[in-house]
């Protein structure tokens, strides 16, 4: 029977890819448990860990159609779930004033990462994902929009492996800004959303400011998630035109309208409470097996080739997307939004 066939087709590579993600998410854990905090994401050590095997074994023949299912059906089901976590009337609450700023800092970091990412050199396509990864919401930007854009594996894999790097470095280095400058934690919360790429991240910042700084930063940092959708929408639109009349599951495909679909959901309160948290949980774990999968396939010369392109058009956008940051903030005292 063809189905069973393609299920026996897939399990050697699922396996391996399940394997790998495991080992990453536990390796995270021994992260917490030592100093913490994970200091590399799940995410990043499951494309390091894939990226490892490829790299001693290669890319099975046996282990190929798994894998490929993994980096594409299981991102795309990791991407709806993603929507679930992000509220409409939460945003909304926080003031136009802000949104308004929020979208305005998103769109300026996009051009700025795009124009830097091209001249240094990257393609469209890597230069796209750094963008959306340094201006939206890190790896699951990236994630979002290379099946949009058409990205190879190898350009999936630099942009998150070097975008999270320097989203430590933010972690890290973003509070210190409280004590230089003398930031309020309101002031600092909308920073720490504007400039760090994941939530997770964005809570590890602004810890040990306080609590204020906390849920600022993380409601400024869901407006970001927010943008996700229509940028995407964007990106098919603009690389679909290379080809000639693209049909429209191309344009708009099933997992940006599950995206919106679920965030609709999620807004209108028709999403139970009971299965928010784990549906954050599952969208997170298919993730790093998505990670682990791409890792997999990914050619490591090709990244190391590209590694010093990569981290240098991360860290000028990321260094252009506080500058813009500040400026937003410096509009909005001046408005009497901080």
């Amino acid at each position: 029977m063809p189905l069973l066939h393609r299920i026996r087709e897939l399990i050697p590579g699922l396996v391996v890819t399940i394997a790998v993600a495991v080992a990453a998410i536990l390796l995270e854990r021994v992260e917490v448990a030592e100093f913490g905090r994970p200091w590399l994401e799940a995410l990043v050590i499951a494309i390091l860990l894939g990226a490892a095997v490829s790299a001693a074994t290669g890319l099975r023949p046996a282990w190929g159609p798994g894998v490929r299912f993994a980096a594409r059906t299981i991102l795309e089901i990791a991407i709806v779930l993603l929507g679930a976590s992000v509220s409409l009337g939460a945003i909304l609450g926080a003031g136009w004033e802000l949104v308004v700023a929020i979208v305005t800092v998103v769109m300026l970091a996009l051009a700025a990462g795009y124009l830097i990412g091209r001249a240094l050199g990257l393609s469209p396509e890597l230069a796209t994902l750094v963008a959306c990864g340094n201006a939206i919401c890190g790896n699951s930007a990236i994630m979002a929009a290379a099946p949009m854009i058409e990205a190879d594996a190898d350009d999936v894999a630099a942009s998150v492996a070097f975008t999270a790097v320097l989203g430590v470095v933010v972690v890290l280095v973003l509070p210190l800004a409280v004590f230089r400058f003398g930031m309020a934690e309101r002031t600092f919360g909308i920073l720490a959303g504007m400039t760090v790429y994941a939530v997770p991240q964005v809570l590890a910042a602004t810890a040990p400011v306080g609590p204020l700084a906390m849920q600022v930063g993380t409601l400024v940092k869901l407006v970001r998630v927010l943008m996700l959708g229509p940028v995407i929408l964007v990106l098919g639109r603009s690389f679909g035109r290379r080809a000639a009349r693209p049909p429209m599951h191309h344009l708009v495909p099933w997992f940006i309208l599950g995206f919106l679909a679920m965030m609709a959901l999620r807004s209108l309160d028709l999403l139970p409470q009971a299965i928010l948290a784990p549906a954050a949980s599952l969208s997170s774990a298919l993730a790093v097996v998505a990670m682990a999968a791409l890792g997999l396939v990914v050619d490591v010369a090709g990244v190391a080739r590209a590694g010093g392109r990569v981290l240098g058009a991360g860290i000028l956008s990321l260094l252009a997307l506080a500058a813009i940051g500040c400026g937003a903030l410096a509009l909005l005292r001046l408005g009497g939004g901080v």
